[in-house]
């Protein structure tokens, strides 16, 4: 029991680190998940593995609940009226609430019609391998091609409603190849597209509270095996080490992107990627089986 806590501590490091870099939390996850095994039943796996997420949400909504929380009339500098209710909503973060809306419903379709039949086939060692390595190159040569671009928008605000529609359509990406990095795909599409990398951080990481409270609701209702106290306090570890963790990340990583490129993290990816594709080859991970069995 006290091993299965220690583990689920793990668990949680490693989503509060990965939810946030560009790496893929889901596909660390299902990697972790080769070597160090939860004394639960894979039902209740398959649930804790989205929910224990809502720990790391937790610690935007901290962060950032002055960028995010859309009521009060103190420096309220846009409000819908100079009296009365109005001047207590901001028209400014409502609208950034409405764009992150739209950004969400191309995931949530995909999530609501194929989330059953993508964690059967998808959700598996091979093809996280592979998404970390396609999009790894995938940053690089992003990175690259940009590298001496000014970007046409520089704040969150300054978003528009297609920019916000094409975000959601980069984080199809992620809602469908686990590996890919829900967080990556959107912040290199960003960039792809024009938006200042600080910028699309922010957004990425506002759409994420939205998104994850929305797949965590349906692994829930969509979960009929019960859970015992024991597998509670474990999905309760997991969750506040992933806020902790997360509180640490996010703005060390919002320090370093200011100043840094995330071609770093394409490398990572690859490298990862090729050793992920290695030790399932020779059966240390995969259950032994040949890499064509897992695919």
């Amino acid at each position: 029991m006290i091993w299965d806590y220690f583990v689920a501590l793990i668990f949680g490091v490693v989503e509060g680190v990965t939810e946030w870099l560009p790496v893929s939390s889901t596909g660390h996850m299902i990697i972790l998940n080769e070597f160090l095994k939860l004394n639960v039943s894979e039902e209740f796996y398959s649930l804790y593995e989205v929910v224990i997420q809502l720990g790391a949400i937790l610690a935007v909504v901290v962060i950032f609940w002055k960028d995010i929380w859309p009521f009060g009339k103190k420096n309220n500098e846009h409000p819908f009226s100079k009296d009365g209710i109005g001047s207590y909503i901001m028209k400014d973060k409502i609208i950034m609430w409405l764009k992150i809306a739209l950004a969400c419903i191309p995931a949530a379709i995909v999530g609501i019609l194929f989330d059953d039949w993508l964690d059967e086939h998808l959700y598996n060692y091979v093809v996280v391998a592979i998404a970390l390595i396609v999009f790894g190159i995938a940053f690089i040569v992003v990175e690259y091609l940009n590298r001496n671009r000014t970007p046409s928008v520089k704040t969150v605000n300054q978003l528009n409603w297609g920019h916000a529609f094409a975000i959601g359509m980069f984080q199809i990406l992620a809602a469908v190849f686990p590996g890919a990095s829900r967080s990556g795909s959107t912040i290199v599409g960003s960039i792809a597209i024009g938006i200042k990398r600080e910028a699309a951080a922010k957004f990425t990481f506002f759409l994420a509270i939205p998104v994850m409270f929305g797949a965590s609701l349906l692994k829930v209702l969509k979960y009929d095996g019960g859970a015992t106290a024991h597998e509670i306090i474990i999905l309760l570890i997991g969750m506040l080490t992933a806020f902790f963790v997360s509180l640490l990340i996010i703005k060390r990583l919002m320090a370093f992107i200011r100043r840094h490129s995330f071609t770093c993290f394409g490398w990572y990816r690859i490298i990862l990627g090729v050793l992920v594709l290695i030790l399932g080859s020779v059966g240390v991970i995969g259950g032994g089986n040949s890499i064509a069995g897992a695919a």
